[in-house]
């Protein structure tokens, strides 16, 4: 396996939650503005793991929200490395929501994260 491959597979991150009533909306739904702050927190340790440098958030590509996350639900946010640039990395973030007392599960929200590499002056570089 190349170089590449196993980081990208070493970089595989996951994070599992409970949704309690402090961060749901008024539909007891899980916070849309939440969901986005646990996957930038997810994506950009992944981004981390995978390329052991400084990266920063520049572009968030196409949240979709399938399905509604209701308050006592377990989520579990599942962040892969699917793309690698000259100083960017791309992370998928899918959201999987489970019941807390059934085996039901189900992929409720998705989207895309691109980091940049940089150094100390904040400047792009190699993110490999």
């Amino acid at each position: 396996m190349s170089d590449v491959k196993q980081r990208i597979e070493n970089a595989r991150t996951s994070l599992f939650k409970a949704v309690f009533p402090n961060t749901t909306n008024h539909y007891d739904t899980l916070f849309g503005g939440t969901a986005l702050h646990m996957m930038d927190e997810v994506s950009f340790i992944c981004a981390t793991r995978f390329s052991r440098k400084k990266v920063v958030t520049v572009s968030t590509d196409k949240i979709d929200f399938k399905k509604a996350i209701p308050e006592g639900t377990i989520i579990e946010l599942i962040a892969q490395v699917i793309d690698v640039g000259n100083t960017s990395c791309v992370v998928q973030v899918d959201i999987f929501k489970e019941d807390m007392y059934s085996h039901h599960r189900e992929k409720a929200v998705s989207g895309k994260f691109t980091f940049v590499a940089i150094d100390d002056e904040k400047k792009a570089i190699s993110i490999l």
